[in-house]
């Protein structure tokens, strides 16, 4: 007895073209052209997702860095002493006190100057 694929083939490209709306042109409308879309996007995806949280990292270093160079240190320095000091907070938490809270960051500054 032959077997068809009706159902389960028609399933499989719903599934595949349902998760492709939005890319362009026939990479949305064509199954095969869908598939491989798909496949490279999920690759993108997965590899995006690491790489995110290395933007993220670089981007608070830079603006620890900015703000501990208006306050006649480096970055290094800085990190350094706050090791020194005992002072456990993350890069995250450093650089939205530099960006939105100057006098905490400030009063940190002070704090950690005996270390530097």
């Amino acid at each position: 007895m032959r077997v068809k694929t009706g159902v389960v083939r028609r399933r499989r490209h719903k599934k595949v073209l349902k998760l492709a709306r939005g890319f362009y042109s026939g990479r949305r409308k064509h199954f095969r052209k869908a598939k491989e879309q798909l496949e490279r996007s999920l690759c993108y995806a997965f590899r995006d997702r690491k790489q995110k949280k290395r933007a993220f990292r670089s981007l608070w270093i830079v603006r620890i860095n900015a703000a501990c160079r208006m306050r006649n240190t480096s970055y290094a320095r800085f990190m350094h002493a706050l090791k020194r000091a005992h002072i456990e907070l993350d890069r995250k938490i450093l650089a939205d006190m530099a960006m939105n809270d100057a006098a905490a960051f400030d009063a940190l500054v002070e704090q950690i100057k005996a270390h530097l």
